[in-house]
């Protein structure tokens, strides 16, 4: 047989081959989604689930959203170091980033500081280098938190709360805050343990510098996030990306997934 017939009998039974194992061909045929897939989501966009009630109302424990991994540099994969300068966070900017305490966890607030900002809080109102944040009232409303009983065990409560609308630069946005007067007994005594326990709950006033290279995120739940009031500022190196999206909203429990909820993230 001759060379050329040889490798033309090779070739088909490989051809023969690859067409009877359809094991073969799904993963010739799946290998190019799976690397489009996978430089989407080191590169450009990444989904995230909201794991808590730290940006309630903007972002509800439950909700699905896209993080444009873009808008803040692009990075390598596991080392997250910078090789490409596309951008930095702005003021009001929802960002995800590792948690710096464990950089194991991605957090989300809003940045509310950039480096060399002075964030201040006095007498109930948010100040940025000195300019005073606009704010109007919003609704009254009733929310739940979590505390622990005498026995230790976790029960919910339910506090008065007070909702404002809030612009910080082009982002205008909906925070809320548990009010210091409470009609309960149990609720007073429940804000009066948690203002021992906060030394920079937004109760009192405070003010913070924001180093060069940081920055100062906090969450839009502003008296139920454990945010740069207690654990500091957030490294650069640590960002991941910018949220911008809810594409799905799927509630804790035997709930269907709902798309209610979505549209872009203020």
């Amino acid at each position: 047989m001759s060379q050329a017939k040889g490798d033309a009998v090779r070739a088909h039974a490989t051809y023969d081959a690859h067409k009877i194992n359809p094991l073969v061909n799904w993963a010739y045929d799946f290998w190019p989604v799976l690397a489009v897939v996978l430089v989407v989501r080191s590169f450009l966009f990444e989904p995230f689930n909201i794991p808590s009630e730290s940006m309630n109302p903007t972002l509800e424990t439950g909700d699905f959203i896209l993080v444009n991994k873009f808008a803040f540099g692009v990075r390598l994969p596991l080392l997250n170091t910078k090789i490409l300068d596309t951008g930095e966070p702005e003021h009001g900017d929802v960002a995800v980033f590792r948690y710096p305490v464990d950089p194991s966890i991605s957090y989300i607030k809003r940045i509310i500081g950039l480096p060399g900002d002075t964030i201040a809080f006095q007498n109930g109102e948010l100040f940025i280098n000195g300019e005073k944040q606009i704010w109007q009232a919003g609704n009254a409303v009733n929310l739940p938190v979590n505390y622990l009983d005498e026995s230790g065990q976790q029960q919910k409560m339910i506090v008065d709360a007070q909702q404002w609308v809030v612009n910080i630069a082009s982002h205008r946005f909906i925070t809320q805050y548990i009010k210091p007067e409470q009609s309960d007994a149990l609720a007073q005594q429940f804000i009066a343990e948690y203002q021992q326990k906060a030394p920079l709950s937004l109760q009192q006033n405070w003010q913070v510098t924001v180093p060069e290279g940081q920055y100062f995120a906090m969450g839009d739940n502003r008296d139920q996030s454990a945010d740069s009031r207690y654990w500091g500022f957030v490294p650069e190196a640590n960002l991941t990306g910018k949220a911008t999206y809810v594409w799905m909203h799927k509630a804790p429990g035997l709930h269907l997934p709902s798309f209610k909820r979505n549209g872009s993230i203020p």
